[in-house]
């Protein structure tokens, strides 16, 4: 087992998922039921099945893409994802929302 991996692995998914939506699911969640124990069981099988399909096509697509590649895409995707989010929303956005 590469012990530097699994922590580096733990501490990246663990300060990433701080304050996330679905840390904040869970929260509300657990606020309003009566067995937080089975909030904590739900969430971290969620955690669990995420993270392991994650797993799963990364290394499906480490075969056919190089690591750099994949780098790149994601950090493209982000780029992407931050300037829409910086941008400010259109009329035609607003109209659309309303019923």
């Amino acid at each position: 087992m590469d012990w530097q991996l699994l922590g580096l692995a733990f501490v990246t998914v663990f300060v990433s998922e701080l304050g996330d939506k679905s840390q904040l699911a869970a929260i509300a969640i657990s606020g309003g039921s009566k067995s937080p124990r089975a909030v904590f069981l739900g969430a971290s099988a969620a955690l669990l099945l995420a993270s392991f399909l994650g797993v799963i096509v990364g290394e499906g697509t480490a075969h056919f893409l190089p690591a750099k590649a994949v780098k790149i895409m994601a950090a493209v995707g982000f780029m992407i994802i931050s300037i829409r989010l910086l941008l400010p929303k259109s009329d035609d956005d607003s109209e659309e929302a309303t019923p």
